[in-house]
């Protein structure tokens, strides 16, 4: 009877490591299997958006000093500084070529506006947008114009 039931505990302790053993077996196929899914998940992410993290750089744009539209009879002018948010790519490069067409149709965006349109927190950020689609009509290329990330004021004043 002795050897039975020691032949029945060493198949138990057997059957429990072998039990043991599967669990971890599975426990560690479910972590690989979900770091991978999740991994692939972040990399098609990031070619869906196309923009993997590039730094930014700030280009610095001579002040702009224009007449505004006239209101009411009155005069008015606008000093305004820029600067472009760009990521780092070739379109750094190919503003600074464009400089001069740039800076025209920034001065021709700002001189057609009223003060009252471009006095308040609204008016300001679409002038932004306006200015930053004026930008990239002078980039040809579509991918280039996405690393225009946005346009800062950094002074900004009417009188």
């Amino acid at each position: 009877m002795g050897d039975t039931a020691a032949l029945v505990d060493t198949n138990n302790k057997m059957k429990l490591a072998l039990l043991i053993l599967t669990g971890l077996l599975a426990i560690g196929a479910a972590i690989g299997g979900t770091w991978y899914v999740m991994k692939n998940q972040v990399e098609e992410a990031e070619a869906i958006s196309g923009i993997k993290q590039k730094p930014a750089t700030f280009i610095k744009l001579e002040t702009f000093t224009v007449n505004l539209q006239p209101e009411n009879d009155e005069r008015n002018y606008l000093q305004v500084d820029l600067a472009i948010k760009a990521y780092e790519s070739q379109v750094v490069d190919l503003i600074m070529q464009r400089m001069p067409e740039i800076r025209n149709q920034i001065i021709l965006l700002l001189s057609s506006k009223k003060p009252s349109e471009i006095y308040h927190l609204e008016g300001k950020q679409h002038l932004s947008q306006h200015i930053a689609e004026a930008i990239k009509l002078k980039i040809e290329s579509e991918v280039l114009q996405e690393d225009i990330a946005d346009i800062l004021f950094t002074s900004f004043i009417i009188q």
